[in-house]
């Protein structure tokens, strides 16, 4: 075997070796890396109630309380590589809007022009979430899967009533005014994954649960009506991301 043919070899294992380690380095998360990522998010409320309470109706009412509608969204994420394994990431979005409906047959009862699943009101927000994520496989690997917990802020932006609530008492509705919905703090889980495609573009699916506890109150023709409500959506968000 000649020394040039040896030569050849040794060289080509090298430049073998060489590009197998670049290719590692370039679809690895490393500490310091930015990594932006956009997409399409859904809010799935998975929503508690409790009952609606009408200061002039003597109190709570039964089988009575509140539902909230899904929405999506333009989702974006924003992370930073804190280490190779460990990323603080914010969660931004345009604003979800939500229909808020009646749910049971209570306010019926009192008030015939409302029945179950009538809107009340629409309310919009967003629910900007930071959150500590650990990526579970070596950094190297093109599959990136990870766990987060961090702390969700919902930001209520808008509170509207429907027509129908608004209305006389004679006309079917309360003659509802002053509509007021609290803002959230509260904690937020998520799992998610990143694919690389290449040392700068990525996939990445992720779902978090968020806990979202709020009151929301009106003033009526039957006095006050509040609830609390246990918003505590799940959030769903497909999207590509960009790392630099």
């Amino acid at each position: 075997m000649s020394k040039h043919f040896l030569s050849r070899k040794l060289s080509t294992l090298i430049l073998t070796a060489a590009l197998g380690t670049f290719s590692t380095v370039a679809l690895s998360h490393q500490q310091g890396d930015w990594i932006a990522r956009v997409g399409a998010a859904t809010v799935d409320p998975d929503e508690s109630s409790s009952l609606l309470n009408v200061s002039g109706l003597g109190g709570n009412i039964a089988d009575s309380g509140l539902g909230v509608d899904a929405d999506t969204q333009a989702g974006f994420t924003f992370a930073y590589m804190l280490t190779d394994k460990l990323a603080v990431e914010l969660l931004a979005a345009t604003p979800f809007k939500h229909d808020v409906t009646l749910t049971g047959s209570g306010i019926a009862g009192a008030q015939p022009g409302l029945p179950d699943g009538s809107k009340i009101a629409s309310v919009e927000h967003l629910p900007p979430t930071l959150s500590l994520q650990y990526f579970l496989r070596d950094s190297s690997s093109a599959f990136k899967p990870y766990v987060g917990i961090g702390i969700n802020y919902t930001v209520i932006l808008d509170e509207d009533l429907s027509a129908g609530i608004k209305a006389d008492i004679a006309d079917g509705g309360l003659a509802a005014s002053n509509l007021d919905v609290d803002n959230s703090l509260g904690l937020a889980l998520q799992i998610g994954a990143d694919y690389q495609l290449n040392d700068q573009w990525l996939l990445n699916a992720s779902i978090w649960n968020i806990d979202i506890d709020t009151e929301a109150s009106l003033d009526s023709a039957v006095g006050e009506v509040k609830a609390d409500l246990d918003i505590d959506p799940w959030v769903y968000m497909l999207s590509v991301g960009y790392k630099f």
